[in-house]
């Protein structure tokens, strides 16, 4: 049996393997792209439209005259954002953040959910019975107002009326001032004199653009299937055939890494959705199930839009299923838990950097007793070193007795070579639950450590969600790496000997480009870990000296 070496070169070998394996596979092409066409439910078949008995319909006696008007925009103004809404049909023709801007300086453009690329192709835009309704129809307002200016906790509506492929169709808009949330009924009415299948599709889109395009923040189209979140972003599938998918569809749309602009049906079964990729902007169709309306009936329906940042408390406050937007991977429950306490501690010291300082030494005296008893593992491995040069060399030719005789050292002295592997183990599921975490976390983008490198005007930490881009960091955490493994008993082996000389270099590399926000978290533990060691150390020799 081989001492702990193996099982630790195993467990940093298996994380260099998830963290880079994807960006290399999809670099180097070998990774198979998802069939894009009817993703789930393949096997189930299209929904009939429903009978008009069974629809939610009322019938109108008759309708009043429908007298269009020009389009013109009306802005909606409230604390979080301005939108441009079109009269002619409800598409939106800009969405602006207010409190998010695309830059670091201080004069940087605020982010526009809806770009003017964006924009022509009409997002929030219905298409009725597959005719888009703000090219097709024909629209008026109730009023003249030029929209909405809302102040704190204030919601306000906009009624715009159409006819669209000889339906009468009303829509009420509701804009609350203190979400990203817009919640919509529409209303359509049968004004022939045959009974008509009526179905309704919502629209969202967004532009390449509002991801920065590297594979931590990529723009994709995405939607939740009865609980499940599915994503798409090769945009060679969205450009060619696209994606589609049929079930229980809680919510669908275009999103990045911080920012989403989604459909969120009233009705969530039998809904279809639709993603494309056209001209460098993603589009997302929500289709709800075919209805047959009989002569002067109607039917209403309600839908719900989110345009804004992925806020996982805001967007829970809406909905459990959209917030699993904000994909915290497969440790999600240790992740939740270490995003709660960042924000805990930046209610105090208002700076995320130092909250990851404090929170990567509240991990590591958590972890205390565990690394402990890992050092002091560490430390009689040591004094076996030569006994296990001796008995390696004694029998390098019978592998089988060279174990044997081992594992009678270790049992003689009272070493379990895995002792010292079990706080690793323990950790890896901390540590992948921090990363996505702070990968996943809008609250880190341009979220500042240390603004500039100290002593000059050069923008040095200013934005924990992507790279160090003097790559200070990175360097200054493969040396801490490195000063790490010069403290531990070497490994006998020398092939191992050769992996653990050469893996401050690999981890180097691997985090040139992670977010400084990990890099912060991996270097400060290496430190308190080299800390921690010495101090176990100057124990042992002064425990030595005392005997």
């Amino acid at each position: 049996m081989q001492d702990g070496k193996n099982l630790i070169i195993a467990i940093v070998l298996c994380l260099i393997v998830i963290v880079g394996w994807g960006y290399l596979a999809e670099h180097m092409g070998w990774t198979s792209k998802p069939a894009p066409v009817a993703q789930q439910n393949q096997n189930q078949q299209a929904p009939q439209p429903q009978q008009a008995q069974s629809a939610p319909v009322s019938t109108q006696a008759s309708l009043p005259v429908f007298a269009p008007s020009a389009g013109r925009d009306l802005t909606v103004d409230t604390p979080l954002y301005e939108a441009v809404i079109y009269s002619g049909g409800g598409a939106l023709r800009s969405f602006k953040l207010k409190k998010y801007q695309v830059g670091l300086v201080a004069d940087s453009p605020l982010v526009n959910m809806v770009d003017p690329q964006t924009a022509q192709v009409a997002p929030l835009g219905l298409v009725i019975n597959s005719q888009p309704s703000w090219s097709t129809g024909q629209w008026s307002m109730d009023t003249d107002e030029k929209g909405l200016s809302l102040s704190e906790d204030q919601r306000g509506t906009l009624r715009l009326i159409g006819e669209v492929d000889n339906l009468r169709v009303v829509r009420e808009l509701t804009f609350n001032s203190s979400n990203y949330l817009i919640s919509e009924k529409v209303r359509v009415t049968n004004q022939g004199e045959q009974a008509r299948s009526v179905r309704v599709s919502y629209t969202a889109a967004a532009d390449a653009s509002n991801a920065s395009g590297d594979r931590y923040d990529a723009m994709r189209i995405a939607w939740d299937n009865d609980g499940s979140l599915k994503e798409e972003s090769s945009s060679s599938t969205l450009e060619t055939t696209g994606v589609q998918a049929v079930g229980k569809i809680y919510w669908a749309g275009a999103m990045s890494t911080y920012f989403l602009t989604a459909v969120l049906p009233g009705d969530v079964n039998n809904v279809t959705v639709k993603g494309v990729m056209q001209q460098n902007v993603y589009r997302a169709a929500v289709e709800e199930q075919e209805t047959l309306l009989g002569p002067g009936q109607e039917k209403e329906l309600s839908v719900s839009y989110w345009v804004g940042p992925k806020v996982r408390s805001e967007l829970q406050a809406v909905s459990p299923q959209l917030a699993k937007s904000v994909d915290l991977g497969f440790f999600h429950i240790i992740a939740k838990g270490l995003l709660w306490l960042l924000e805990f501690f930046q209610k105090y010291v208002h700076n995320w950097g130092l909250s990851i300082i404090l929170l990567t030494v509240l991990i590591k005296a958590v972890f205390w007793p565990l690394t402990a008893k890992s050092y002091a593992s560490m430390e009689k491995m040591k004094k076996l070193q030569p006994h296990m040069t001796e008995l390696r060399e004694k029998y390098k030719d019978n592998k089988e007795q060279m174990n044997k005789e081992v594992m009678s050292l270790y049992k003689t002295y009272g070493v379990n070579p895995a002792s010292g592997c079990v706080p690793i183990l323990i950790q890896m599921p901390v540590f992948f639950g921090l990363y996505q975490a702070l990968l996943t976390s809008i609250e880190l983008r341009h979220a500042p450590f240390i603004k500039y490198l100290p002593g000059t005007d050069m923008l040095w930490l200013a934005d924990l969600s992507t790279k160090d881009p003097l790559y200070i960091t990175p360097v200054i955490m493969g040396i801490t790496m490195f000063l790490q493994q010069k403290m531990s008993p070497p490994a006998t082996d020398p092939t191992q000997q050769k992996i653990m000389m050469f893996l401050p270099i690999i981890f180097t590399v691997l985090f040139l480009n992670f977010p400084s926000g990990l890099v912060l978290y991996w270097l400060v533990n290496n430190v308190l870990s080299i800390a921690q060691q010495q101090m176990m150390i100057r124990k042992f020799k002064a425990h030595a000296a005392a005997k």
